[in-house]
């Protein structure tokens, strides 16, 4: 049996993770930024930590979504508790300038 101490040291551990988000193309290149810039916060302020982060630019999408034929593609990598993966992913889901996101940990 397992004590709910250890529990809950082991949910305190920052875990590495990437995101990759498919941002609107109608954005000004200001309103790019402070939805990156949205996400870094929300990571930095619950403790987490900003490894690197990518902006792949303008891609074509595969399907149409939300009438979008392209998006812009940014990559992040960071460590956060992983308690707080699913407000992120909420977070992210309500957002109109997200059109779509992966979220994937890494490492086992």
């Amino acid at each position: 049996m397992v004590s709910e101490k250890a529990l809950t040291e082991k949910d305190e551990q920052l875990r590495d993770y990437e995101l990759v988000m498919i941002v609107s193309p109608e954005l000004t290149e200001e309103q790019f930024e402070a939805t990156v810039e949205k996400v870094k916060r929300f990571v930095t302020e619950r403790g987490g930590v900003i490894a690197d982060t990518e902006r792949w630019g303008k891609r074509k999408l595969s399907y149409a979504i939300r009438r979008f034929a392209e998006g812009d593609y940014v990559l992040t990598k960071f460590k956060l508790k992983p308690a707080l993966t699913r407000e992120l992913e909420a977070t992210l889901r309500i957002s109109e300038e997200v059109l779509r996101y992966l979220l994937t940990r890494l490492g086992s």
